[in-house]
């Protein structure tokens, strides 16, 4: 099986996964995401791609092809949002709760934007970089 890789703008997201869809990628694997705070500049990217903070990964699969094709989309801290692919494979429509969750990435015209994995009212997104985890302080037994 083959892999490719695309680096989309996300606001030709739509379009891209249209042109895919139609020539045989009926299937979303997955809608993941990572924070790139502390590795800014990445040398894994075409000249032309600027990198961003967050960075959208979606990949299909063309069962007649054999084949998988990643996307992936750069979405800046200061807007992390990017068009939902809901309307084209509403499978995503979990997914994307969980990016959105987790990342605080908001996918614009999504069905159902409420938390999936977090309480409602949890303050925060928990695998951003910058997310403070807490610390519970260990008691050690005395030794001999």
């Amino acid at each position: 099986m083959s892999d490719s890789v695309l680096h989309v703008p996300r606001e030709q997201l739509i379009e891209t996964v249209s042109r895919l869809r139609d020539g045989g990628y009926v299937m979303v694997l997955d809608v993941t995401a990572v924070d790139y705070l502390q590795h800014p500049g990445r040398d894994d990217l075409p000249p032309e791609v600027t990198a961003e903070r967050f960075e959208v990964v979606v990949t299909l699969i063309s069962h007649a092809e054999l084949a998988r094709i990643r996307l992936r989309v750069q979405v800046p801290a200061e807007d992390p949002t990017v068009p939902t692919l809901f309307d084209l494979f509403p499978g995503t429509e979990a997914l994307e709760r969980e990016v959105a969750d987790m990342f605080g990435i908001v996918f614009e015209g999504h069905p159902d934007p409420t938390r999936i994995l977090m309480p409602p009212d949890w303050d925060g997104h928990p695998l951003r970089k910058d997310f403070s985890v807490g610390r519970i302080p260990v008691q050690f037994k005395a030794t001999r």
